[in-house]
């Protein structure tokens, strides 16, 4: 297996994303996405940066996993603070250090734009993705996560 390479998305990839998007739903949360949903969804950010940013890591000229920003303002840090969601790796290229090359991509980026925080949430049971975060140097924020969906 040769090394992960990471690039910006673009709209030829949607349907790899959109797809990816639903596995990690199935596998994560035990959720059945709709596949039009998310196909727009993953359109709508690569069709507008302000809505996220998709990072993808290809070996080989095929695309094995992705990792999505998006951007909240933080009035604490007075500057933009980037979430990591929409994570996932296909299985036959986990442990290869497919999501470390897209982290590192996105933790480098940051520094190049003067993001001043990153975060993400996991599932409280997703044991392995918890002890790959903390084995980056990250470290739970010591929050919990409200929710209300849908909104009615």
């Amino acid at each position: 297996m040769g090394e992960p390479r990471v690039r910006r998305a673009n709209p030829a990839d949607t349907d790899v994303l959109a797809e990816y998007n639903i596995r990690m739903a199935r596998e994560t949360e035990g959720l059945e996405l709709t596949p039009g949903t998310v196909r727009a969804g993953v359109s709508a950010a690569l069709a507008d940066e302000g809505k996220g940013r998709y990072f993808v890591a290809e070996v080989d000229d095929v695309l094995v996993g992705q990792l999505l920003v998006t951007t909240e303002w933080s009035d604490w840090r007075n500057g933009p603070m980037w979430w990591i969601q929409s994570v996932y790796v296909a299985p036959d290229y986990r442990n290869g250090g497919v999501f470390r090359a897209l982290y590192e991509h996105t933790v480098e980026a940051a520094r190049v734009e003067g993001v001043p925080a990153i975060r993400l949430y996991v599932e409280e049971g997703n044991d392995a993705a918890q002890g790959v975060y903390q084995r980056l140097g990250m470290k739970p924020a010591g929050y919990v996560v409200y929710d209300l969906e849908p909104v009615e």
